[in-house]
């Protein structure tokens, strides 16, 4: 087996951690700040569907929980489904979301080092997004 690679994002929201959560656990909300691959979510019969420059995904959230938990995961149809662990936690005045990228065994280097640019953008404009929401 080879090495495991992973690194570890993290972005300070100057909003509460329930609103963080609740926020990003709607996936109606996962193409207003996943901009780096998601260009549209829809409700399907079976769960949610996301449009990506690859092709149609599927797409699911970890339960609820009072945990700020916000793991969700991505699969391209039949293949393995791809974790994204994700939590919130309360930082000062607002939150702190993190965000860990595992790289897969098949990924070589460069899409690994993509991916992770991907994750910090998307980080960026959930930043924004939340930000400028009136509460």
């Amino acid at each position: 087996m080879g090495r495991i690679q992973w690194k570890t994002f993290s972005v300070t929201i100057e909003r509460g951690t329930e609103e963080v959560y609740e926020y990003i656990m709607n996936p109606e909300n996962f193409a207003e700040w996943a901009i780096s691959f998601c260009r549209s979510v829809k409700k399907t019969d079976s769960g949610w569907s996301i449009e990506t420059a690859e092709g149609p995904m599927s797409l699911r959230f970890a339960d609820g929980n009072p945990y700020g938990i916000m793991d969700h995961y991505v699969r391209a149809g039949a293949g393995n489904e791809k974790p994204n662990p994700a939590r919130v936690i309360p930082d000062a005045s607002g939150s702190k979301v993190i965000f860990t990228v595992f790289q897969a065994e098949d990924e070589a280097d460069r899409e690994y080092a993509t991916t992770f640019r991907n994750v910090e953008e998307d980080l960026l404009a959930l930043k924004s997004v939340l930000e400028k929401r009136t509460i």
